[in-house]
């Protein structure tokens, strides 16, 4: 018996962490510092070779990288549309302060990185680097701190991940693509015509959405333009409602709920640490501190804390104080200070853009650097600032109360 309870005990701690919010960001903060761990340990010429091992037409690495990853951003895309048409962006409203911010964090961390980095053509290729916000790190900060942050700002940083990675997606599709294959591109826009057949059909069964999602998986990558984005353009076409005149409260079966229910987990705890250990790895042998001065680490980090700090938090302020927009109910401007900090948060999106935009392995190097610098001092920075303002909120709630 007692067993019995130990192993549901054990069972409810793994649902409970699995439930978690912080849980996802959580295990790919484990995951990157394993990965550095790795790479700078006996393990490392290993580590490094194993990922470039074929397996079939593609090594371990770009199977992770193309592949893998366009599950990932068919569930970006999930949530993106699923947010636009039924969500917390359904409404203009709703829209314009988390997506002008996210215009701004967008901007700002560009031009940072292009002041660093003007004067060097290779260089210059890495500009959106530090443009993207990690949701599930940002996220998982933010849910450390419960009850001490309002729910307002939650959703906030939520929505402005989100308009993040559509804006991602956007430039890899436009920047980070070169050479076209116009045969394959035209197979593939005949496959996402059938997709398209199918939606207004109304086809509710998955299979076939996923089906032609794998065709067209394959005739993206030979087009030239990146396959993940393929993950992305399959989830436009699954259906988000039953039928036109089904209640709201039956939406929750529809195809889109249930795809979207089915890859949260596998995404969240399989396939990005997957990605962050087979791209977060940097070895440090032969690292000098001059590495830290190098302009593409300097206009990678200062773009990710000051650029999307600047970026956020001014154009927050601005729409506020033209009342175009209001702040965050229950949220003060030292936490959605903090929370604009925490966009700084990079991991994930930025290391993948940084392997599109360099092919020079050092060049990398000196990106990831950059990104893990960026990235830790804002979640940091933010943290501490959520501290001491979440104290001091919870320090009037208890005098006024």
């Amino acid at each position: 018996m007692s067993s019995t309870n130990a192993k549901g005990r054990i069972q409810s701690t793994l649902r409970q962490f699995l439930d978690n919010e912080a849980s996802g960001g959580i295990v790919l903060m484990v995951v990157a510092a394993l990965a550095i761990a790795t790479a700078n340990s006996p393990l490392a010429e290993t580590y490094f070779h194993a990922l470039h091992v074929y397996l079939g037409p593609l090594s371990i690495q770009h199977w992770i990288n193309d592949a893998l990853m366009a599950v990932f951003f068919l569930l970006v895309g999930l949530e993106i549309k699923r947010e636009m048409l039924d969500g917390q962006l359904s409404s203009w409203s709703r829209r314009i302060l988390p997506g002008a911010a996210a215009a701004g964090g967008m901007a700002f961390p560009a031009l940072f990185y292009i002041w660093f980095n003007a004067a060097d053509p290779a260089a210059i290729r890495g500009w959106a680097i530090p443009t993207a916000t990690d949701i599930a790190f940002a996220l998982g900060v933010l849910s450390l701190f419960g009850s001490r942050v309002p729910a307002s700002l939650k959703i906030f940083l939520a929505a402005l991940a989100i308009i993040d990675d559509l804006g991602a997606v956007i430039v890899i599709a436009l920047f980070y693509t070169d050479q076209l294959n116009l045969l394959a591109l035209a197979a593939a826009g005949i496959v996402i015509g059938n997709l398209i057949i199918f939606n207004r059909s109304g086809v509710k069964l998955l299979w076939p959405y996923l089906v032609l999602g794998v065709v067209l998986w394959v005739l993206v990558f030979a087009s030239g333009i990146h396959a993940t984005l393929a993950g992305v353009i399959l989830a436009l076409a699954v259906p988000l409602k039953l039928t036109p005149g089904t209640p709201e409260a039956t939406h929750a079966q529809s195809p889109l709920h249930k795809l979207e229910h089915y890859l949260q987990k596998p995404v969240a705890f399989a396939i990005v640490p997957i990605f962050g250990f087979a791209n977060a790895g940097v070895s440090f042998a032969g690292v000098s501190l001059s590495v830290l001065a190098q302009p593409l680490t300097m206009g990678v980090a200062t773009g990710l804390v000051l650029g999307k700090f600047v970026g956020v938090l001014g154009t927050v302020a601005l729409l506020v104080r033209l009342k175009l927009a209001e702040l965050p109910a229950q949220a003060s401007w030292g936490q959605m200070t903090g929370v604009a900090l925490l966009c700084g948060i990079g991991f994930t999106m930025s290391l993948f853009i940084s392997l599109l935009a360099f092919g020079d392995p050092v060049m990398q190097d000196y990106a990831k650097i950059g990104i893990l610098l960026g990235s830790v001092a804002s979640g940091l920075l933010g943290s501490i600032l959520l501290t001491i303002f979440g104290r001091r909120k919870k320090a009037q709630r208890e005098a006024i109360g």
